[in-house]
């Protein structure tokens, strides 16, 4: 019994060790970026590279993943239906966190990069990265809202499955490059890089992206979070100026 446990410990380091030859080395172009009036996207260049303490294994072949996540939200998705010729909410399911921002970009296919069960443990795909904890009891379709939310998020552009997108040379250096739209939440974009062989994820590397208001961008978030009577009344006073200059012009135009 004694040397059934010494081979198996022996087997459980050796395993590790294979698991920690190849280590990522990243590089991001930027790790700031600044949303001013002017800003209508952005797009980050994330690269990097394979550090190994031992030759290239042969099979199965390195793939690469890279996911980028916004500041989660709490979402309220809500399923309309037509009745008596008007639409109307019906059904409503609370999604607990959502990414903001969310894009994944691989080597591959998504299906061959990551096994089920690697999914599940580290939360990669799209699907996997919004929590929803549990919906009505009135409610059997509960999956069709995250769907929901997947699609119109997609169209957005704010939720990215970009496969095959990441090149990987001589199973060594890779690159990829994320665009980020116009529409962005302000906060800590959480990136992920994985190594994986065989579905099986060999090792991990995660960083920050800062994004941040400048400028009068800046100044008026801050204005409507720490004084709302005040930039209420900015808001008037703009409007009335713009409703009168707009007048002011038409009555020129007129005569």
């Amino acid at each position: 019994m004694r040397i059934l446990t010494s081979l198996c410990a022996a087997l459980l380091l050796v395993v590790t060790a294979a698991q920690a030859k190849e280590e990522i080395v990243l590089g991001l172009s930027k790790d700031t970026v600044s949303i001013n009036t002017n800003f209508d996207g952005s797009e980050i260049l994330v690269f990097g590279a394979v550090k190994r303490t031992g030759p290239i294994p042969e099979n199965p072949p390195l793939q690469v993943i890279v996911t980028v996540a916004g500041p989660s939200e709490a979402k309220t998705i809500r399923r309309k239906e037509k009745r008596f010729g008007i639409w109307v909410n019906v059904d409503a399911v609370e999604i607990d966190q959502a990414p903001s921002f969310y894009a994944v970009a691989t080597s591959t296919l998504l299906g061959l990069s990551l096994t089920e069960t690697e999914d599940q443990r580290h939360k990669v795909s799209i699907p996997r990265a919004i929590r929803s904890v549990g919906a009505p009891d009135n409610i059997t379709d509960s999956e069709t809202f995250t769907e929901a939310l997947i699609r119109i998020k997609s169209a957005s552009n704010q939720y990215q499955l970009n496969e095959g997108t990441v090149s990987l040379d001589e199973q060594t250096l890779f690159r990829t490059s994320i665009k980020l739209p116009a529409a962005l939440t302000e906060g800590e974009y959480d990136t992920r890089i994985f190594l994986t062989r065989g579905g099986e994820v060999i090792s991990k590397y995660e960083t920050s992206i800062y994004v941040r208001k400048v400028g009068m961008e800046r100044w008026l978030f801050a204005l409507s979070r720490e004084n709302a009577f005040l930039y209420g009344l900015m808001s008037l006073a703009i409007a009335i100026a713009a409703g009168w200059g707009a007048s002011a012009i038409f009555t020129v135009l007129r005569r």
